[in-house]
């Protein structure tokens, strides 16, 4: 069933490795043709901003301004002199319209000095430039040949869909360029953005905002101390320190970044950071996010955090989709698990943190799945292997192609492992088919159990009993006990077979009847013999600080050994010439057989249950 479970699992996975990059390439084609419209238009306007025309009139000859043209009085309903009041000004009342060359202004009243190519207005200001910019106000100065605007007092410029109010604006008809710095409001239809200095060019659509900088829409808000916003794409450009919030549900903080507000789309640079109303956040150095599919990608030094959960995810490559609460790393993929004193490390090729499909009441089950080149390491406990699944809803974690798991000085491994785990810590480890679980002793003897099931028993992470069902095979080296010089090594064979540990140490086996065991002289014995067929000993891959689980290591399933010639036979079949069982105090003893041998205590059989005995360590008890 967990096969299917994976399977089936896998499937969905492969499919959201598609998106990150799909959604990085919609992103930055966009931007790219952005940025190809108006790169120009850019440099132009930014930072470009003239002074504005002075209320004072100078008489100058228009003729000596370069690219100057005569403004004309096109309409009045009168007209007035005042030499000795108003020298050289034309008084203009009712109606008032001036030209010049494509744009019209109009007033109730004002004031003409036809040698300054200038005048001020009064009273329903309007400024039309072609049929797409109109300028409305209360009052206006204009110099004709700078083409200088300034109007004040319930100023709004519209550019078709585009409003700018302000009570000041400053409007350079040469470069169509307006700007303000005493607070204005821009509208486009998708946003409202408010500012202390603003900037808009008609022509490029392109507007730029300083100091108290707020953009808002009914999703989001968008504060920040510098922005360059175009009204046409609706996108915004971060240039500063900027809080995007999405409805209390979503902060975005960055420094620089590009922001398409109509198609809720984003990409971050500088380390910046998305925070999720459930505490969960995502910082890296690149992020592209897109609020209404809910999915964020994340490149370089990546760091998501579930404060609730108590994990990190790391890598340099991380995405994470809301919606189905789904986080996918690789590329130096670590999880830090810090829900317990001793914090787990796991990394892994693939790595995805996701909630369980089943679901109690309001309870939703976290699911971790890790996938090639899996090492994990925490104080008391380390492991490897090539996939791994773990779910909080039973607490299991399941491993898969060549798993190994250490714990102290011991080592479990065999086709496929899965690990109990209670209030943050593996109580139960079951080994199924070829396993082996392997004890390093001193002198590098290693005290070896296996069989077709294995299940080890540990307590704070320390070996507490193994118990193997089927085909029990055991080695493992005795001391005595006042020396504590071994004294030969002790083979058995078994259906079932029981050990337990006292203080890292085996402290007695329990076999059931039909089994048999021998004790062999360590001078007899050559290499192979001290070693059962599936030995391995995995100690350069053993991950034992942090940094080791990145490590990767080529891996194949290990070479068996070859079967020593000095091993027990099970009873029926013929024992091995040779071996011999001794004594504890080492002098040799007679040949082993199906119903005794020294060292070996006989009780009648109850069934596979292990019964309890004041057996010494080294000892052997039959069932």
């Amino acid at each position: 069933m967990t096969l299917v479970v994976i399977s089936l699992f896998t499937l969905n996975v492969a499919a959201q490795t598609n998106m990150p990059r799909k959604l990085r390439e919609d992103i930055l084609k966009s931007k790219e043709k952005e940025d190809s419209r108006t790169r120009t238009a850019r440099r132009k306007t930014f930072g470009s901003t003239p002074q504005a025309g002075a209320m004072v009139l100078r008489p100058v000859n228009p003729r000596a301004q370069q690219g100057a043209t005569l403004v004309k009085i096109e309409s009045a309903q009168e007209m007035l002199y005042d030499e000795s009041r108003l020298p050289g000004i034309k008084v203009l009342k009712g109606d008032v319209r001036f030209r010049q060359d494509n744009s019209l202004l109009y007033c109730d009243s004002a004031y003409f000095n036809e040698e300054a190519n200038s005048f001020d207005a009064f009273d329903n200001v309007r400024i039309v430039q072609g049929d797409t910019l109109t300028i409305y106000g209360d009052f206006l100065n204009y110099d004709g040949n700078t083409k200088m605007a300034r109007v004040w007092d319930n100023v709004k410029m519209v550019n078709k869909n585009t409003v700018l109010t302000t009570s000041e604006l400053h409007y350079d008809r040469n470069i169509n360029l307006a700007y303000y710095n005493t607070g204005g409001v821009i509208e486009d239809g998708e946003n409202t953005l408010t500012s202390i200095w603003g900037q808009y060019s008609p022509s490029t659509k392109i507007a730029v905002f300083k100091d108290q900088v707020k953009m808002t829409n009914p999703e989001s808000q968008l504060t920040t101390d510098t922005l360059n916003y175009n009204t046409s794409s609706s996108i915004a450009d971060i240039v500063g320190n900027s809080l995007v919030r999405y409805k209390e549900d979503t902060d975005i903080y960055s420094q620089k970044g590009w922001y398409d507000t109509k198609n809720d789309q984003m990409m971050l640079l500088d380390r910046s950071l998305v925070e999720q109303r459930d505490g969960k956040t995502l910082i890296g150095d690149t992020i592209f996010y897109d609020k209404k599919q809910g999915y964020g990608e994340a490149y370089s030094n990546v760091e998501m955090n579930d404060p609730k959960q108590k994990a990190t995810l790391f890598g340099n490559f991380v995405s994470y989709d809301e919606i189905k609460s789904v986080g996918l790393a690789t590329d130096s993929a670590l999880l830090v698990d810090w829900s317990a004193k001793d914090s787990l490390f796991l990394s892994a090729d693939t790595l995805y943190t996701m909630k369980d499909s089943i679901e109690t009441d309001t309870i939703a089950f976290n699911k971790v799945m890790a996938f090639k080149n899996v090492r994990f390491l925490r104080s008391d406990l380390q492991g490897m292997c090539d996939s791994l699944l773990y779910t909080s809803r039973d607490s299991i974690i399941h491993m898969r192609v060549l798993p190994v798991v250490w714990s102290d000085n011991n080592q479990l491994m065999g086709t496929q492992i899965t690990a109990f785990t209670k209030n943050q810590k593996v109580e139960k480890v079951v080994i199924d088919k070829s396993g082996i679980a392997i004890q390093l002793d001193s002198l590098n003897y290693f005290n070896q159990l296996s069989g077709k099931e294995i299940i080890a028993h540990l307590d704070s992470g320390k070996l507490q009993r193994v118990y193997v069902n089927g085909n029990a095979e055991s080695i493992f080296f005795p001391k005595d006990e006042k020396t504590k010089d071994f004294i030969g090594i002790n083979k058995t064979l078994s259906s079932y077979v029981t050990m337990f540990f006292k203080d890292e140490k085996i402290e007695r086996v329990l076999l059931t009847t039909a089994s048999s065991g021998a004790m062999y002289p360590l001078s007899q014995m050559e290499e192979d013999d001290l070693y059962l067929t599936n030995f391995h000993w995995y100690e350069e891959e053993r991950p034992r600080v942090v940094d080791d689980v990145f490590k990767k290591f080529v891996r194949t399933e290990p070479k068996k050994r070859p079967q020593s010639k000095k091993r027990p036979a099970f009873p029926g079949e013929s024992s091995d010439p040779v071996s011999t069982t001794t004594t504890t105090s080492g002098s040799p003893a007679r040949p082993a057989d199906s119903t005794r041998s020294s060292g070996i205590n006989q009780t009648q059989p109850q069934g596979r249950g292990v019964q309890s005995g004041g057996i010494k360590r080294g000892g052997l008890q039959q069932l």
